[in-house]
């Protein structure tokens, strides 16, 4: 009998002609990759075989239901890129042999998650050389090499303080363990993007941008703000094939705007958005595990303010110029430095600072209006490992230095984001007129004028280059721009755009 065409394996992924395709390769050269870093390693074990452990599924509390659609484990899916949870994989470090290893399924899986597939169709459809059951990893270590040390991923994340969760399966005590290796290698890697990686990550910022762009079209007064995170997934999901997002959403306007992780569950994009507001909407999609992240503020009257003007062109400034000084070799906190020149300096020309921009900079003055770090590596996460690994300089201690997910010398290869930002934070404020050695610079009644202001914030994706910065994100961000594509939106969408078609062909 031929077989139907849903079980022949995809030797990529996509979802649909419309979406980026992905060739399995891109993990084979992964796979290669780290294989080639650990080879140079002089204190490799020998007879070493990497062995990974996938995601598992995981409840809601007590019940039945699960958290959310499963979303692979990062450094799995970067060697392995399976989709489904429960799998493991290993790798012989000599040999390259690359090997999938599948949970066992009850009958019943059949009955309510569909067929069950032979190991054959893995082994096809993820490149790998050999595909089993997950309960006969000790056999088959034992049958490539009975005297062989597994290498497992154990290190610490900078960014959430959690550890890995390292390999373990019957019969892992049978074999020597060496977790001290593995994760700073696969990290490494990690940071580093290949060409393929890079291509993922451009579709990701394309989809992406568009949907920011047709939130601005559609945004109005009288709106929620989670109608327009609804927007966003919308056209990331069904334009770009995009069924996760890379964080939880922020969508805020107002006063909300000063809050820096505003969206989660006490305040979940819920305030009605008024003429008056600055919008400040941090809106990242995810596809086949690869993040975006990219942040527009615009008016939501569709019109900048003269205040909203004088805000966003400081902190635009202060993009810009990051964005023309990164390339190789270039220590990123140095450039953290920068952007907070830059925005002291507009500040000052405001005249909501006075003073000695040097003598600002040494009392850490910046902190108080941008408190978080000038932006972070991304890739398999939106705050991608890597930041502090051993060898790079250590975190700061200082005001919004200790902010920074990562103080690293650029590379080529490396995508970052870059997001400054000018917030205006209640208790900041009022700690630093408090402080004598930051009031001082302060002019009080004109700080004053900005409160309940909220923030503007402006971050774009770039990947380093061998000479500078390739920029990933493409959204308008002149403000005579951002009035246009606002100005069209309401042509095209009327006063109540939400859910209603455009009257003509986006472009």
């Amino acid at each position: 009998m031929a077989s139907r065409k849903s079980d022949i394996p995809r030797q990529s992924f996509n979802l649909g002609p419309h979406t980026f395709d992905i060739p399995m390769k891109l993990h084979a050269d992964n796979r290669e990759r780290l294989l080639q870093r650990l080879r140079n390693r002089t204190d490799l074990p020998a007879n070493s075989v990497i062995v990974l452990q996938g995601g598992d599924e995981s409840p809601r509390f007590c019940s039945d239901v699960n958290v959310a659609p499963f979303r692979q484990e990062s450094f799995f899916h970067w060697a392995f890129g399976v989709l489904e949870p429960g799998a493991f994989g290993l790798i012989d470090v000599t040999s390259g042999l690359s090997v999938l290893f599948m949970p066992r399924l009850p009958a019943d899986y059949a009955i309510f998650m569909g067929d069950i597939k032979p190991m054959s169709f893995f082994q096809q459809r993820y490149g790998t050389d050999e595909c089993y059951y997950n309960d006969q990893i000790a056999e088959v270590i034992r049958n490539i090499n009975p005297q062989a040390t597994l290498l497992t991923l154990r290190g610490l994340n900078t960014d959430s303080g959690s550890f890995t969760r390292e390999a373990a399966f019957d019969g892992i005590g049978d074999f020597e363990v060496n977790n001290q290796i593995l994760h700073f290698e696969m990290t490494e890697c990690r940071v580093r993007k290949s060409d393929l990686e890079i291509d993922i990550l451009r579709y990701c910022n394309k989809i992406s941008s568009e949907a920011h762009k047709e939130i601005m079209r559609r945004c109005r007064p009288g709106q929620y703000e989670y109608q327009l995170e609804s927007v966003f997934l919308h056209h990331c999901y069904s334009q770009g094939g995009m069924r996760h997002v890379s964080y939880t959403c922020i969508c805020a306007s107002g006063n909300n705007s000063s809050i820096l992780h505003y969206g989660h569950a006490g305040a979940p994009n819920d305030r009605r958005m008024e003429a008056s507001d600055m919008c400040l909407f941090d809106l990242g999609g995810e596809y086949y595990c690869y993040e975006s992240d990219i942040t527009c503020s615009f008016p939501c009257g569709g019109k900048f303010s003269n205040d909203q003007r004088l805000i966003y062109e400081a902190v635009l400034d202060a993009n810009r110029t990051v964005l023309n000084a990164c390339k190789p070799g270039i220590f990123w906190l140095d450039m953290h430095k920068l952007a907070e020149r830059v925005l002291l300096e507009h500040l000052k020309a405001m005249g909501i600072l006075t003073g000695d921009i040097n003598e600002m900079m040494a009392v850490r003055l910046a902190a108080t209006f941008m408190p978080h770090g000038l932006g972070h590596l991304m890739g398999l996460d939106v705050h991608d490992v890597g930041g502090y690994a051993p060898g790079t300089p250590a975190r700061s201690a200082e005001p919004g230095l200790r902010s920074l997910r990562t103080a690293r010398v650029l590379e080529e290869r490396m995508c970052l984001t870059i997001e400054p930002g000018i917030y205006f934070i209640n208790h900041l404020i009022d700690e630093a007129l408090a402080d004598p050695n930051r009031s001082r610079f302060i002019i009080a009644e004109r700080v004053n004028h900005f409160r309940n202001f909220g923030g503007v914030r402006i971050e774009d994706d770039i990947i380093i280059t061998a000479t500078g910065v390739e920029l990933l994100t493409n959204v308008p961000r002149e403000i005579e721009d951002i009035e246009r594509l606002m100005a069209e939106g309401r042509s095209m969408y009327g006063d109540n755009p939400v859910m209603r078609p455009p009257k003509g062909r986006l472009n």
